[in-house]
Order: C-alpha cells, then structure tokens, then sequence
C-alpha cells in the first residue's frame, strides 16, 4: 500500500513519460510496475505508507535493505538493474518537482552483470535464412508474405514491430520509408529493391484486401499478423538450417547492421539507420571490438 500522495505523482511522472518521452505501453507498465514495489517495500520496510515529505528521507540504509530484499526474492542482476534505473528515474523527477536532494537513491549502484552481445549470422547464413523462410507454409501467399517480412528485418534492418505496424498505405513501398521507432523517433530507412520487390510480391498474391488504414502484413485470417508468427518460421528455418538458437529475427536486424559495418559503413550513419540514441548500443549490434575501432581511427583520424 502505498500514500495517496506518492500514487498521485507516481501516475503524473508515467503521464509525463507517456506524453514527452513518447514512452510505449509496455515500458510504462514495467515502470509502473518496478517503482510501484519500491515504493510498496518502502512502506513495509518503514511501516507506514510513506508521503512525499518521508520519500525525500530515504537514506542509504535503506535503499541497501531494498536491494538485498530484491536479491532474496532471486531478481537476476539485469532486472534489478533495470528496476533500480526506474526508481532513479522517477526520484530525479520526483526531487526535482519537490526540491529535495535524492542522493541516496541517485547514489546506489546498479548491480554488475554480463551484458549478452547480439549475435549476427554471416552474410551467407542471412540470405539462406530469407531463401528458405519462403518454404515454411503450404499456402503460396503466406510464403511469399514470409518471405518479405524477413527481408524487411534484414534488408532495412527494421524491428519486428516496425515491420508489423506498417500499413497498407506504405505499399508499394517508397525508395525511402519514414520508421517511427522507440520512443516515438522517427528516421528514414533506405529500401533496397529486393524488399521492395518481396513486398509486392506478397500483396499480389494475398487473398485478403489490404486496407490503406490498416494492416500490410495478415495473418492467414487476415486480421494483423503476430510477431510469435515471425517467430515460429524463424524456429523453423533455424532448425532446418542448423543455426543457433540465436538466429532470432532480431538477429537479422543485428546482421543489417554488422554486414553494413563490415562493407565500409559508417557507424554513425548505421546507427541513424537503426533509430539507436546511443552510439554505444550500436557499437554492441556490430560486435564492434577494439581492433576494428582503432583501424577505422587509423584510417580515419586527420593527424593519423
């Protein structure tokens, strides 16, 4: 149980995560659900509920008694990160809007864990993946429907849930699309031929009409086609291809990167094409590692 108080600024700062950082559903849910039990322990652990004057008083010993509470309930080091940068988060709005000092919680450190490196599959091992993706149904238009979702992930390095939100209006696709992406950042996606061409193969050959105002990409019933459908060729096409568990569709965005680094690419322009905010997580996309860095500073750098 937590104040009416906190409840009030709890659901004001997920309104202001919502409307200016344009915040998805999902990602407010979990930070709802991540500083709701904090605060929800800071009350047991007190034995009180807790207002805003008393949040402003959070010591260090507490915010230790939390963590240790969390390692207890066996929360893995990278989902307690995780709830420990949604607390941090709301408490910097929280003695912002309050004017307090949030030491205390600001000064906690995350929990150390091993960050899992994506794994792209070699140029060869992506264009059989999209070869055989096409074999995965009996029915000629859901391969070809297969077919071009996968050279969607790859060919415009796309996240499965930007290739689903894409709409009947978008084909045939442009030279270029405009991708809205986390947190509502759009950017411009070249589109290769070859995607543009599975594309319209697809639209062709689907039974079901393809209204401008909603979905491109159906499912056999032709409502919109889930992601766990994408996911399911994937399994298969892994497994008829021997590839590891790894080969995920996310792994054929993470190839688009790689393969354009590889080429010559630049990283900050693959980065733009990707809709990362940070170029450190497209560092990790590409499997960057030092020797690549510093022959590209050699090249590069003018005093080199």
């Amino acid at each position: 149980m937590i104040s009416p108080a906190a409840g009030s600024a709890l659901a004001l700062w997920l309104d202001q995560q919502r409307a200016l950082r344009g915040a998805a559903e999902n990602t407010i849910s979990a930070y709802c659900a991540d500083v709701t039990g904090f605060l929800g322990f800071i009350t047991r652990h007190k034995g009180a509920a807790q207002g805003l004057g008393a949040l402003a008083e959070i010591t260090t010993s507490d915010m230790r008694a939390w963590m240790a509470h969390m390692r207890a309930r066996q929360i893995g080091p990278r989902s307690l990160a995780r709830k420990l940068s949604a607390v941090k988060s709301f408490y910097r709005w929280l003695a912002e809007r309050e004017g307090f000092e949030p030491t205390a919680v600001l000064a906690t450190r995350s929990p150390r864990f091993q960050r899992k490196l994506p794994r792209p599959l070699s140029v060869e091992a992506a264009r059989d993946v999209i070869d055989t993706a096409e074999f995965q149904s009996l029915t000629p238009w859901i391969c070809a429907r297969d077919r071009a979702v996968i050279t969607l992930l790859y060919g415009c390095g796309l996240r499965i849930s930007e290739a689903l939100s894409l709409t009947g209006a978008d084909a045939p696709l442009p030279a270029t699309l405009r991708i809205t992406g986390k947190g509502g950042k759009e950017r411009l996606v070249p589109v290769l031929p070859a995607a543009r061409a599975a594309v319209d193969d697809y639209t062709r050959a689907c039974p079901h009409g393809i209204a401008p105002d909603g979905p491109l990409f159906l499912g056999a019933r032709g409502g919109k086609l889930s992601p766990r459908a994408v996911q399911k060729v994937m399994e298969q096409v892994r497994g008829q291809l021997g590839l590891p568990a790894t080969a995920t569709p996310h792994a054929m965005r993470h190839s688009f990167a790689t393969h354009l680094l590889n080429a010559g690419g630049d990283l900050r322009a693959i980065q733009e094409l990707l809709g990362h905010a940070s170029l450190s997580t497209t560092q990790a996309y590409t499997g960057v590692d030092t020797a690549r860095l510093m022959e590209v500073y050699a090249r590069a750098h003018p005093k080199a």
